[in-house]
């Protein structure tokens, strides 16, 4: 196939690659600039022919044999897959590959000299367009409370709901067993007898408060009877200093926003409670600012379900064993509380907006 670049076109390239001091983008800007009637190459294909003529003294691209399959590397071929690549980041080798009509193994080679590699996608919360502002308003104020009180994190009851099941997490991509054999070791999952227990829990300062079983399908009604006769009952175990300092905190889940529940809660912590309604008011879909949310119930998920589960009385033994040796263990929760300001910090500096990656 004949090359799409002449070899003095590729000359130049390199021409302007040297005046670039080796920089691909203010090469191709310098390439534009002077041949604006040529077709603008993409910006690896600078460092990529320099690379070639260093190591092969040529601009002739090597023929790629991998044995069952043969396919003539020009950089015609090569601009055009790395021109997909720049086009769709998300299209796959194999699509590439068969599109070009080439090896998606050649397809690999090609990226992978230009240091490009395949990232996982990471899942973040879908949000609203009123949900930035929420978010800024409240982290501001959060930090802002720090700042007037050292200790005021540590007085802030945080609490949430998570329902376990039988099979847990299962994460297939972090399970595997060593062996010197393959010893075609299986998990069962998918069990058509399955249960599920809905958790309470809450983080003040160094301790889990309860956990504490839930209904199934919580209710506003349910959920204000706990409020009224369970959790002032747990709340015992805090120093009575402690406990007039407290902040409530819970989310905008609809049996949250009963209106006797915002009313008990403003007779039990007046102003100090965070939620939807109250007082101060906690940011729609943000369980990326929950510690619950955030740490605690997949770690504790990962801790119970690492072995296998039967029956509800054993997952819920375990639930609250595993919370009793989380709360022992030294550090854990000034390290979350570190995480929480540098995330409510975070977001102050990008507007509300989704911090996942900076973290």
């Amino acid at each position: 196939m004949e090359a799409y670049y002449s070899t003095r076109e590729m000359a130049d390239m390199i021409f302007c690659y040297g005046l670039a001091n080796g920089s691909n983008r203010e090469a191709r800007a310098r390439y534009v600039q002077n041949y604006p009637t040529r077709k603008v190459p993409s910006q690896k294909l600078f460092s990529k022919l320099f690379q070639r003529l260093a190591e092969t003294g040529s601009l002739t691209p090597r023929v790629i044999d991998r044995g069952r399959t043969r396919s003539v590397r020009t950089p015609d071929m090569e601009e055009r897959i790395l021109r997909r690549v720049e086009e769709d980041p998300r299209t796959s080798v194999r699509r590439i590959a068969a599109a070009e009509g080439i090896n998606h193994r050649l397809v690999w080679s090609i990226l992978h000299e230009q240091s490009l590699y395949p990232y996982h996608i990471q899942r973040v919360q879908a949000l609203r367009p009123p949900d930035y502002q929420a978010r800024l308003v409240f982290c501001q104020w959060f930090l802002r409370k720090c700042v007037e009180d050292l200790h005021f994190i540590e007085n802030i009851l945080f609490t949430d709901e998570a329902g376990f099941t039988k099979n847990g997490i299962v994460n297939f991509h972090n399970t595997h067993v060593w062996s010197d054999e393959n010893p075609h070791a299986i998990e069962e999952f998918r069990d058509q007898h399955q249960f599920r227990i809905n958790i309470w829990t809450g983080i003040v300062g160094d301790r889990i408060i309860g956990p504490y079983v839930l209904l199934n399908r919580l209710a506003g009604a349910i959920y204000h009877q706990f409020l009224s006769n369970e959790l002032p009952i747990m709340l015992e175990e805090i120093p009575l200093l402690q406990r007039q300092r407290i902040w409530f905190m819970h989310d905008g889940a609809p049996p949250h926003f009963l209106h006797i529940v915002r009313r008990h809660l403003t007779q039990a912590f007046t102003v100090q409670w965070i939620g939807r309604g109250g007082p101060v008011v906690w940011p729609a879909r943000s369980p990326d600012l929950n510690p619950l949310d955030f740490w605690l119930w997949g770690h504790l998920k990962t801790l119970v379900s690492s072995t296998p589960v039967n029956d509800i009385q054993t997952l819920q033994d375990r639930i609250f064993n595993e919370c009793r040796q989380i709360s022992d263990q030294p550090g854990v929760f000034e390290r979350v509380r570190d995480s929480l300001r540098r995330r409510a910090e975070t977001y102050v500096r990008v507007n509300g907006n989704h911090i996942e990656h900076l973290l």
